[in-house]
Formats: structure tokens, sequence, C-alpha cells
């Protein structure tokens, strides 16, 4: 890779404005003139819509602002990219903020992309899954050939997370399948899809989900749309706050959406969701698992991901309700209290998906949700 040392960022065609490094590493940014003019902000908190040179700190992104480290693989992505490079002999350690946003170029997740362009994106043709999934295994277990990785790099090179997946076209739209990862039970796929479908008995709002040849798991991008792209970010990427640890309170993450959304039923939808992760004990709730999507220039709550029971950090739910990561019905309550929603219509959503969660448990899943009676 040549060294670069200006990336321009993009988004749908329009140019947002452009990235370099200082002698320290950081990472500056600066909007175009045009964009000012017509744009919204795509950081607000971080990156405000004014002219002018933006410095970002050393943590937690690295000397990098979140919004474009929700573009950089990590996870899996970043295994599958690391491996890739070093058979190329290349050395990912020395590869900068810039050369890695370049390596995204046009085929990472959300609306940005990065000039000059470095990806590879793989043809638009039909995919072995069970072959995929097969490579998968031996790229974690590091017995892989080079072809093998070549293809799960074309097809799984920015998505993050830790367990292995794939983009794939489905009836001409983009979708996400997921495979185990290594301590992964046999049937996570269809774990995983059980309770996405659970969630939309709940009223949450979810992407369309579906069970690929009867195990793999599989979600439509909601990045994607007919318009366009679909500008997102995660909450890690929105606060820059490190979703590697807990460093979030459901009551922030709700005044983070009323903020950015200014619409309390926006609000409400969010709090659904801390319910549902509380009930099924989704614990590893952390910060990048919720995203706000700028659509039409305005902001919205992302569809839901990443819904299935799974531990947090040292057992205890990554993201806290009311500072409590073992949370009872009365710190879900306290939570609606102190961002102000109505207490009666939390009560109600509270037995609503408890109950909705304990009729499905008693035929279909292993684990019994939380009481929160």
């Amino acid at each position: 890779m040549n060294d670069v040392k200006v990336v321009e960022v993009s988004m749908n065609g329009t140019k947002v404005g452009r990235i370099a490094l200082t002698p320290e590493k950081l990472c500056a940014f600066e909007y175009d003139p045009s964009y000012i003019a017509t744009g919204v902000s795509i950081a607000p908190l971080s990156l405000p819509l004014q002219s002018g040179l933006f410095v970002a700190k050393r943590t937690p992104f690295h000397g990098g602002f979140g919004v474009f480290d929700d573009s950089l693989p990590d996870g899996w992505g970043s295994l599958i990219l690391d491996r890739y490079l070093k058979r190329k002999r290349i050395n990912p350690s020395k590869l900068t903020l810039l050369q890695r946003l370049s390596l995204v170029g046009k085929v990472g997740r959300g609306a940005l992309t990065y000039l000059p362009d470095y990806s590879e994106l793989a043809v638009d043709e039909a995919v072995d899954l069970d072959h995929l999934a097969t490579e998968a295994q031996k790229v974690l277990a590091c017995d892989y050939d080079s072809s093998a990785l070549d293809t799960l790099y074309k097809y799984g090179g920015s998505p993050g997370g830790a367990r292995p997946k794939v983009f794939v076209s489905i009836d001409g739209d983009e979708w996400l399948v997921k495979f185990k990862s290594t301590l992964d039970p046999n049937d996570i796929g269809q774990k995983e899809y059980v309770y996405s479908q659970l969630a939309k008995k709940c009223g949450i709002n979810m992407p369309e989900t579906r069970l690929l040849n009867g195990k793999y798991f599989a979600v439509k991008r909601f990045d994607r749309a007919p318009f366009g792209k679909i500008h997102t970010v995660s909450v890690a990427g929105m606060l820059h706050a490190d979703y590697r640890i807990p460093s979030l309170d459901y009551i922030e993450l709700l005044k983070l959406c009323l903020i950015l959304t200014k619409n309390m039923e926006e609000v409400y939808a969010l709090f659904r969701q801390m319910v549902f992760n509380v009930v099924i004990r989704n614990r590893d709730d952390h910060a990048k698992n919720f995203s706000f999507q700028l659509i039409h220039n305005e902001w919205k709550c992302a569809p839901a991901y990443d819904l299935l029971p799974s531990g947090g950090f040292n057992g205890f739910h990554t993201t806290t309700v009311n500072h409590n990561g073992e949370p009872t019905a009365r710190d879900m309550i306290a939570v609606a209290e102190k961002v102000g929603l109505h207490k009666r219509r939390a009560l109600d959503m509270i037995e609503e998906i408890t109950t909705i969660c304990k009729i499905d448990s008693t035929s279909t899943f292993s684990q019994t949700p939380t009481d929160c009676r």
C-alpha cells in the first residue's frame, strides 16, 4: 500500500470532508464547505457542523473519531484483515488510521466512504454457506489455505463483532450471515433467529431475519435502502465511549436518544429494547450494540440487533440499568422516571414483555427469562 496522506470522506456521492493525521498521529478532520452549506453533522457531539479543524483525542479510538472508527472492522473483521495483510507481507501494526480507512473504501458499514479506495469486493455470485462456515472455523483454528482467506476477506472483511460473518446478496438485497464461533453452541444460529422473532412479538423494531440452511442466522442490512446507504453511528461512536468495558447507563442512553431524535416515541422504543434485554438476560448490551441513523436529515433509532441471552462484563449488564448491573423492575422504572417517561406506560411495557417472554419460554427456550415482578 502507498502511504496515504489525506483521506476524502463522502456519503452517497456527496463530499463530506477530509481527514489527515497530525504529527502526533491524531485524526484531524474538516468539513467540506459545500457540505456545511447543505448537510447535517455526521456526529453532532464530536463533529458539530461548522468550519475549522477538529482534532481527536488519543482515547478511546487510538487517536481517531468514533464516527470513523465505526467504519473500521473489529472482532472477526479485524482478525480476517490482519491475517490477510500478513499473507500479503504487510505488517498490520504499521498501518496508519488513514490506510485502514482506505482499505474500507466503499464497502464499509453505514454510508461513509473513503478515498483512496483500496477495498476488495466479492463478485456477486452464488455462495456456498456451508463451505464458508467450515473455512471460518479453520481460520479461528489457524488452519486455512490462502484461497479461503481471500474469499472470507472479500465477503466478510468489514463486519464487527466476535462471531464469523459474511455479507451476501439474497433476492437482490444485502444480508449479513453469521456463523458460530469456537465457543458457541452448535445451535447458536437457530437461537438467535428464535430470539429475533420473539423480539418482534415484543414490539421491538427489528430488521428482517431468516434462518438459512436451517442453521445460519441472517439479517437484512438496515444500513442499505432503495434511496441509498444510510448513515449509521453506534452509541460508542457517537459518545466516544469504550464499548469493551462498562461505560454507559441506560439513563444516559435514553437521554442521548432524546437529544438526537427530539422524539419521545423513539425514547420509548429504546426503553422497550432495554426491558427486553433485561428480561431475556442479554447482558452483552455494550455501547456498540445500539446505533442511530440519519434518515432524510433526521436522527432515528436504528433497528435492534444482537438480541439473545449472553454474558456481559463479569456476568453483569455491560450497560447498567439505573447504575445496577443486576437490575430489577424497580431499576427499570427508575430509568423511566429519570428520563421523563410516563410511569404507567413503562410498567405496562415491562408487564407486556415479561408475559410474552414467559409464554414463549415454556415451549421454546431452555433459559427462563428474568422474573420482573
